[in-house]
């Protein structure tokens, strides 16, 4: 039996969580083989200084059976109107059994034409934004719609890596995995939704969010027509 390839694929400034967290449950999954995936073969810097070793580049990746687009608000402005990475990541999606996304990865997708006429999540500050790709939001950790999964922000890649496994390889499999990995969250605040804590979204929005969001639309109007 050939091994399931899953390819998750990187670039400069991601969040390192949107990657690695997936990427340790999805490791995880039996018969299958894991593929970091990068323009070139140097050492690609993540948002927070770690530097990640991409294990193949886009001119030698095999074909991938479920690809996945982490995300990170600087990193996914500075390859959402990229032609060489849309143009990789459409021809890949064109075979893979799955395409999927975390965080603001899914807009990567949306320029690929790949979230046109989907129901998609992302992270929770540029939800809105998801229809300028044709893409519908749906208010979920995570948002499956045909061969298309797609997950909210950082954290939310755990959750949503389980939930690719027990679509995959089964319920069972899943919770073994969760259990390997002691996936039990009980954080010390209730705000890790923006319902729970209106007032810290509209100050991160302002401090945090605003520039890029208004960079992510004046790049996908920018980007290869989907």
């Amino acid at each position: 039996m050939s091994l399931f390839n899953i390819g998750f694929v990187i670039f400069p400034d991601l969040t390192q969580l949107d990657f690695t967290g997936p990427l340790q449950v999805l490791s995880r999954l039996p018969r299958s083989a894991t593929h970091i995936v990068a323009k070139s073969a140097a050492p690609v810097p993540s948002d927070c200084g770690l530097g990640l070793v991409p294990t193949h580049t886009f001119a030698n990746c095999p074909h991938l059976d479920l690809i996945c687009i982490p995300g990170g608000s600087e990193g996914v402005a500075g390859i959402i109107n990229d032609r060489e990475t849309i143009e990789f990541v459409r021809q890949q999606a064109g075979v893979a059994k799955y395409v999927t996304s975390v965080c603001t990865g899914a807009f990567v997708l949306g320029v690929a034409g790949l979230l046109k006429g989907r129901r998609a999540t992302t992270h929770w500050a540029y939800t809105d934004l998801l229809s300028l790709v044709g893409a519908t939001y749906e208010k979920a950790r995570v948002v499956k719609d045909g061969n298309v999964i797609t997950g909210g922000g950082v954290t939310a890649g755990i959750d949503f890596g389980l939930s690719v496994i027990a679509e995959i390889a089964g319920e069972m499999t899943a919770r073994r995995i969760q259990l390997g990995i002691e996936y039990d969250p009980a954080p010390p605040f209730d705000s890790g939704h923006p319902d729970k804590a209106p007032t810290i979204k509209s100050e991160l929005l302002f401090a945090r969010y605003n520039e890029f969001r208004t960079m992510y639309r004046t790049r996908i109007e920018q980007a290869v027509p989907f």
